[in-house]
């Protein structure tokens, strides 16, 4: 039976979709269901062939779509983080990564048996690992905060640092089995990083200098990559991955050149391209593996995950601050994700067609590896964790939506009482002063896909939208609901509940309490702590209880938190009226005279 086109790649896009909804509500990597899902279409079931349905179309829709995966990893290398990552990190992406790209290869060489050149790609493929596939499971796994940063840095730096080893050895690889010389091969590489670099320059003028609207950017971004990337390859053949890399490095690291909402759109743009890709590519996958490859592809699962990563994790740790509990859980985790499985399929297309032996083992190698560490680690990092005594307690630390003088405030009265509190704003002047007085801060919105991959929610298990936009907090609640549960988000009225129309108080109601009380809003407890109104912490004694401390400071005194004497945050609201007992601290916001 012969299936439309069109709708093939609609009920790809549906399927795609329910693999990242499903990843969403399960909190596992959205990768191994796309790979199970493109398993049971294509091989398993024989609905989907993606040679006979794109025919000669399939390489070039290929490339393109990896090229922009490429591009939007690169994107997020920032030279100057690399300062601030640590001894740990910097170790892990630099000799860490060689030493482990070297094992790797090896292991594959001795145990499936592959030439050299497929060996070597295999290494540079997956000794990557990246923040789409990490992000995840540290949610789940929530170590402490020392293990939870060096994991999502190397995730963040490795993933444009190992495409870029990727692509080097497979410019090596093409070039000698077209029987190139060594010359050839460096006008490859000089060529992709000309192009890639001057595209990059002439783009970064254009956004700079306004000369392309706003509303057009992404469009010209998009047209720009692709274009590069297609006429690299015309100059040079080859030479446009390399070209794309070296493009959103460059593009990454220009100062003054505001990329964040290009970012988001291609991290979009990425969502959308890695689901339809990867139920294409595992489409193509033979099924069931060859005994003789599935048993190699685990044995080399097996000795990558118990003797490889915790080998490369102790030399590239060696002499950091991390114990040595710590690196064992580091080493321990290292799932493999976008770039692995994309660049592997795309290479193994071009290589198959160049007749290197052995390039149709480099795929099913590569996914055996991505789907078996992100199940196992997935399944056992959280139990390891415990049992070495480096996972995080229960999420306690509250996350404020705002940086102006009420997120301030009540930001500083939690962290005074212990709370470990974070505070994320596109406010710079506030987020300044929330440093200033030694509050962690984020710049942006929590709810990005920036924050996706850079905002650390260790310990933090709440969410206070506190700014004076309303459905910037209202998209906050939607998105942080899932992942702290309806019960720990909350929202600071903007409006009074008159003020509201029938829509909007229907839908707040639905989304998450107000905080502190039904009618208290972002105008009125500002108007209080002009007036000199203070947010006043005291812990309470048998002495000393709730309603001896509202007899000395006031009955129009407004509970907002209670803190437990094991930690354990209380927080008020229009739907729980809180009852603090002794022991514990209340932060309160009492009148002028009766703080004075």
């Amino acid at each position: 039976m012969t299936i439309d086109l069109g709708l093939m790649l609609a009920g790809m896009l549906a399927v795609g979709f329910l693999c990242q909804w499903l990843a969403w509500r399960v909190k596992l990597p959205a990768i191994v269901f796309l790979l199970i899902a493109g398993l049971l279409l294509g091989p398993v079931s024989g609905v989907l062939n993606p040679d006979q349905l794109l025919g000669k179309l399939l390489f070039p829709l290929v490339s393109l779509a990896v090229a922009l995966i490429l591009f939007e990893g690169s994107l997020t290398l920032r030279f100057a983080e690399l300062h601030d990552i640590g001894s740990a990190v910097r170790g892990l992406v630099s000799y860490g990564a060689l030493a482990a790209l070297g094992l790797l290869a090896l292991a594959a060489h001795v145990i499936a048996e592959v030439t050299w050149p497929i060996a070597l790609l295999f290494g540079a493929l997956t000794c990557v690992t990246g923040p789409t596939v990490i992000v995840p499971m540290l949610r789940t796994l929530r170590p402490n905060a020392k293990i939870a940063n060096t994991l999502r840095w190397e995730g963040i730096v490795i993933d444009p640092l190992g495409a870029l080893f990727a692509v080097l050895i497979f410019e090596a690889v093409v070039s000698h089995q077209e029987g190139h010389t060594i010359g050839v091969f460096l006008a490859t590489i000089a060529s992709g990083a000309v192009v890639g670099s001057v595209a990059a320059w002439l783009l970064g003028v254009a956004l700079r200098r306004g000369l392309i609207p706003e509303y057009l950017q992404n469009y010209g971004v998009l047209a720009t990559v692709l274009l590069a990337f297609v006429a690299a390859n015309t100059l040079t053949h080859e030479s446009g991955l390399l070209t794309v890399t070296i493009m959103g490095i460059a593009l990454g690291n220009m100062r003054s050149v505001h990329i964040d909402d290009i970012l988001d759109f291609k991290e979009n743009l990425t969502t959308l391209l890695v689901s339809l890709l990867f139920v294409l590519l595992a489409a193509r996958l033979p099924w069931p593996l060859p005994g003789h490859l599935l048993w190699q592809g685990l044995a080399i699962f097996a000795v990558a995950q118990l003797l490889i990563r915790p080998l490369t994790v102790a030399i590239a740790s060696f002499g950091s601050a991390l114990d040595w509990r710590e690196r064992a859980l580091i080493g321990w985790v290292a799932p493999r994700g976008i770039v692995a499985a994309s660049v592997s399929a795309l290479f193994a297309l071009r290589l198959q067609e160049l007749g290197v032996p052995g390039a149709d083992a480099l795929v099913p190698l590569v996914f055996i590896i991505i789907i078996g560490t992100v199940i196992l680690q997935s399944a056992t990092a959280r139990p390891l964790a415990r049992w070495l005594g480096v996972a995080e307690p229960e999420p306690r630390g509250v996350l404020i939506y705002g940086a102006d003088t009420v997120a301030r405030e009540i930001g500083k009265a939690l962290h005074e009482a212990g709370v470990r509190v974070m505070l994320a704003d596109d406010d710079y002047d506030g987020l300044r002063r929330a440093r200033m007085a030694g509050l962690a801060t984020f710049y942006g919105s929590p709810a990005s896909p920036l924050a996706e991959r850079h905002l650390d929610l260790s310990g933090i298990g709440r969410l206070l939208a506190m700014t004076v936009h309303r459905e910037r907090n209202t998209l906050a609640c939607v998105h942080y609901r899932e992942e702290f549960g309806r019960d720990k988000v909350y929202r600071l009225r903007v409006l009074a509940p008159e003020e509201n129309t029938e829509r909007a108080a229907l839908t707040n109601k639905l989304l998450a309490p107000p905080l502190f009380a039904d009618d208290m809003t972002h105008a009125r407890l500002i108007d209080l702590l002009e007036r000199g109104w203070q947010i006043k912490s005291t812990l309470l004694t048998a002495s000393f209880d709730w309603s001896q401390f509202l007899a000395q400071h006031g009955a129009e005194s407004l509970l907002l938190f209670s803190v437990e004497d094991k930690g354990v945050l209380h927080v008020a609201s229009a739907k729980r009226k809180l009852e603090p007992k002794v022991g514990w601290t209340a932060i309160a916001l009492v009148a002028p005279a009766a703080s004075a």
